[in-house]
């Protein structure tokens, strides 16, 4: 969701004409015809087979107690049943919005979800965010307490980060909320909503053996550059959801510091000293 570009609506692809001081658009569920729900139910069948294989516990359990179904979500709805568990709401937005809304946002546990839903040509990917990969991707999770309290925490950070800092920022949130992987019982699998909302990149996430799949460090993720428009070189594998959160309680001027005297790390790049973690066995079919 963050805004690639300084411009604030320019070249984008949603109604921006609507929006409020804070960047918010009514959902209105009853808008979205036959084909738009088509849509939803062919990649939410796809990507639930997928996630049921591969996809964190906490996400599974987030997408049974939400009551995520065949229709396209009602905002309103999903945000009571948050607010009950973990404080958050959802709030509609017509795409990206900028850096400092979207911290904003995320500080006050409102996460801001693209109202439109990609066309049926564009099921396999799509260069901005839609309703599906920003609800189906990120919202199940903030049902987990831990990974909720990072989500406003983070947010926080976005805020207090200032302008010189907060492409560190940046690689920090597509590293491990779009990217990333955590350890389970079961082995590595995914939270990322860059990869779960994406059948090509779960599968390529978890399995191939051509990513590094590095243990997770803030601030390594943090000097590391990444690609927006490619399948990923690197991913960054947690211990638990308490290990991201912790990263956000650390005293960040030093750190910001620290980092701006140390060389950015190329995607794809393993140091020396790096414990990589192996890519899973797929079923053949996969």
């Amino acid at each position: 969701m963050l805004q690639p570009s300084p411009s604030p609506t320019a070249g984008l692809r949603g109604d921006y004409s609507r929006m409020q001081a804070d960047w918010t658009v009514p959902q209105d569920p009853r808008r979205y015809g036959a084909e738009e729900q088509d849509i939803w139910r062919t990649l939410l069948r796809r990507q639930s087979g997928l996630a049921r294989q591969h996809a964190c516990p906490q996400f599974l359990g987030g997408l049974a107690q939400l009551d995520i179904d065949e229709r396209i979500p009602d905002f309103s709805q999903v945000s009571d049943a948050l607010a009950r568990r973990t404080g958050w709401r959802v709030v509609g937005v017509p795409g990206l919005i900028p850096d400092d809304v979207f911290y904003g946002h995320l500080a006050h546990r409102r996460f801001p979800v693209t109202v439109w839903i990609r066309r049926r040509d564009e099921l396999d990917y799509l260069v901005e965010p839609d309703l599906f990969h920003d609800f189906f991707g990120h919202v199940p999770l903030l049902a987990d307490p831990v990974f909720a309290d990072y989500m406003q925490a983070y947010g926080q950070r976005g805020v207090e980060a200032g302008a010189a800092n907060i492409h560190r920022l940046a690689r920090l949130y597509w590293y491990t909320v779009e990217f990333g992987l955590i350890r389970s019982e079961e082995g590595v699998k995914v939270f990322g909503a860059g990869i779960i909302s994406s059948a090509k990149e779960t599968l390529y996430a978890i399995g191939s053996p051509v990513p590094a799949r590095i243990a997770f460090d803030a601030g390594r993720v943090m000097r590391t550059a990444y690609e927006i428009d490619k399948l990923q070189r690197t991913y960054f594998v947690l211990d638990d959801f308490r290990q991201l959160f912790d990263a956000t309680q650390v005293d960040f001027p030093p750190l910001y510091a620290a980092l701006a005297r140390q060389p950015e790390i190329p995607t794809g790049t393993v140091l020396p000293h790096e414990r990589l973690i192996a890519a899973a066995a797929l079923p053949q079919a996969a």
